[in-house]
């Protein structure tokens, strides 16, 4: 049953959607055959392995035979020689490792188990044993102090938290780039201009002192698979690449923050952003708002009075890169063709059409081949009179030998045409888009951004609205479906236990102290000053929840044990049942949580370095901690708790559900002997 219910608690992880859950997809499915594959070992492999070599305290050990020892140090030999046939230093190092194992054993933690077993569990016990019989006597105070802790802690995370993140935003960056966009029309040489300025100026901050390589790059190009690079000869884009993190000595954070602030404020006429690759999957920026309409014209002017409001507001510094998706109005030429007087020649519009276009860009007249190469031969106006906007007047129409002066019949001006229309859904929609500043949180700029343009929304003309889209839709997605899965899962386990326990009251308090365990996850994050992420978080919540479960089950099993099979009244049973099961629940919660702590301080360590060169690289903190730190405390302090539930509440929830069902059946369920 623990085995089904921690399974349980990770299968409807397997249904994430959409492309949050291609890439957090692994997780659950690694989990589940794995914990599926520990069931194997502990119904199988672990039984045959006591039976060799687990023995009682008090019983002598048993002498190796001289053909053991043999046999022993030849395979001991033999592997160290097959080792120092790769590297001698390795099996050195294998030597004196296995050595110092040795001597801590003997000097050290042979007697730091000897007290642990015959001392500090004991003692332990005896202090558990009182707390728990004073908790019995005093269910209801420990009822309200438990709801008043859980309610307080929420009411303080709420007024207290370090933020919500979607993803993890405390990744040290890896790559920072600078990205310069001129007027439509910039020449590909004035773009090279400031784009050396760009580079010039980013290479005098301090933290360059951590750059591996500067890469300028001018048109199309200057991206990554994450993300395209700028197009077109008006943009251009300075990328750096940062040094591995453990080489650094800057804080890529403030050497970014600094750019922002500093770097093309001094261009006229170029607009310069600064920022970071993304991390995780691509979900879109962390301000995307769509204003949606029919009216092109209209839609460029409302974005553009969005992207002046925020531009007036104090909320601007935060954010980075504002623009809309709307591409700037490119020169246009229009020929306007007089169909009346073009019927009187005999001439089309089309046929208007195909001379101006085939002057300017040419026409086809037949292909020239050489061997097995083969090229097209074009014919239009020579270069000083495609350049000449006036050489119109001279271009005259052919129709079927006969030529007709273009102005005869049409006319013709210069304007600006639309630079793109976009839709999305069949619908109309201008995106005003924009990443946040370096050291601020998403979550909190978007909220700022929403609340300047309250009064610009509430002012849009009937059928225009607006919507926040982007890493923010993600979010709400992604909330939706932990939300779902965590309730989906607790269901799951509650037929689990169900069929386990043959009853339903005594589920309700294993899955209670799964709800209550909440409390350790906030209060962790608010000790250590870390936001809410919901993907990480969530699924350290899930995760806890399996744990929780587990624990549950073994203490309640047991205790109904003692009840049917040695007779013990409810209290006798409840203590005993503690007391006995007050060892591996400790050991859970301690091994669960010494496992997490190097993801949660992000300890880095290399142990094919260590024993193949001497090279261990140890370092703290990096890309491993921001992504992992967050479920981990979760996972940490929520087991910390989840452990005096397991110990103390839900012995207490069980005594109270117990008197329940007795004043139920005294009161509500008719005797056995007025059925008969």
């Amino acid at each position: 049953a623990s085995t089904l219910t921690t399974l349980a608690a990770f299968g409807p992880l397997l249904f994430w959607p959409g492309m949050i859950g291609d890439f957090m997809g692994y997780l659950p499915l690694t989990l589940i055959i794995t914990l599926s594959s520990s069931l194997l070992v502990a119904m199988v492999i672990i039984p045959t392995l006591c039976s060799m070599f687990i023995r009682l305290d008090d019983e002598p050990r048993k002498p190796l035979t001289k053909a053991a020892r043999r046999a022993l140090i030849g395979l001991t030999g033999l592997f160290f020689l097959i080792v120092a046939g790769f590297n001698w230093l390795t099996a050195v190092l294998f030597l004196l490792t296995a050595l110092l194992a040795i001597g801590a054993h003997k000097l050290v933690l042979h007697r730091m188990e000897d007290w642990f077993q015959d001392k500090g569990i004991p003692t332990w016990i005896r202090f558990y044993e009182k707390q728990l019989w004073w908790a019995l006597e005093h269910r209801a105070v420990v009822l309200a102090g438990a709801a008043g802790v859980f309610i307080l802690t929420i009411l303080a995370f709420v007024a207290l938290n370090n933020g919500v993140e979607f993803f993890p935003e405390g990744i040290p960056p890896s790559q920072v780039w600078a990205t310069a966009e001129g007027p439509v029309g910039t020449r590909a040489e004035v773009t090279n201009r400031v784009a050396a300025i760009l580079e010039e100026e980013v290479k005098g901050f301090a933290g360059m002192a951590d750059a591996e390589s500067v890469v300028t790059t001018v048109g199309s190009g200057g991206g990554n698979f994450m993300e395209q690079g700028p197009g077109g000869p008006e943009a251009g884009r300075v990328t750096i690449q940062f040094v591995d993190f453990q080489d650094r000595s800057f804080d890529a954070f403030e050497t970014l923050a600094q750019m922002q602030g500093q770097v093309g404020k001094d261009l006229a006429g170029v607009t310069v952003t600064v920022d970071q690759m993304d991390q995780g999957p691509p979900t879109g920026n962390p301000v995307n708002i769509e204003i949606i309409g029919e009216d092109p014209a209209v839609l460029r002017a409302l974005s553009d009075e969005a992207i002046q409001i925020l531009e007036d507001d104090p909320v601007y510094p935060k954010l980075v890169g504002l623009e809309s998706d709307l591409d700037e109005a490119r020169p246009e030429l229009s020929v306007l063709v007089d169909r009346e007087k073009a019927a009187l020649y005999g001439l089309s519009t089309s046929r208007v059409g195909m001379a101006v276009r085939g002057s300017i860009n040419g026409i086809e007249a037949a292909k020239y081949r050489t061997g097995n190469d083969e090229y097209d031969i074009v014919v239009r106006l020579a270069p000083q009179w495609r350049s000449e906007l006036n050489a119109l007047e001279d271009l005259t129409v052919m129709d079927e030998g006969t030529q007709v002066p273009l102005v005869s019949v049409a006319s013709w001006k210069v304007g600006e045409g639309l630079g793109s229309i976009r839709r999305k859904d069949m619908v109309r929609v201008a995106t005003v888009s924009s990443d946040v500043a370096s050291g601020y949180n998403s979550n909190a700029v978007l909220a700022e951004v929403q609340a300047t343009l309250t009064s610009f929304e509430e002012s849009l003309q009937p059928g225009y609205m607006i919507r926040y889209t982007g890493e923010n839709e993600e979010q709400d997605e992604a909330s939706a479906f932990l939300s779902t899965a965590f309730l989906l899962a607790l269901a799951l386990m509650g037929f689990i236990l169900i069929s386990q326990f043959n009853s339903i009251v005594k589920p309700v308090i294993i899955l209670s102290s799964v709800i209550m365990s909440t409390v350790g996850v906030l209060a962790g994050l608010m000790v250590f000053q870390m936001p809410f992420v919901i993907i990480m978080t969530g699924l350290g919540i899930i995760s806890l929840a399996g744990i929780v479960v587990n624990n549950a089950i073994v203490l309640i099993d047991y205790i109904d044990i003692l009840r049917e099979r040695d007779g013990m009244n409810r209290r006798q049973a409840l203590v005993q049942g503690g007391k006995t099961r007050f060892r591996p629940v400790i050991l859970t919660a301690a091994t669960t949580a010494l496992g997490l702590v190097p993801l949660a301080i992000g300890l880095n360590f290399d142990f094919f370095g260590l024993y193949g060169s001497l090279t261990p690289d140890l370092y703290w903190g990096g890309d491993q901690a921001a992504w992992w730190g967050s479920m981990a405390v979760s996972v940490i302090v929520g087991i910390m708790f989840a452990t005096f539930l397991t110990l103390i509440l839900v012995p207490v929830l069980y005594s109270l559900v117990d008197d329940f069902s007795a004043f139920f059946r005294r009161h509500f369920v008719a005797p056995e002997e007025e059925l008969a």
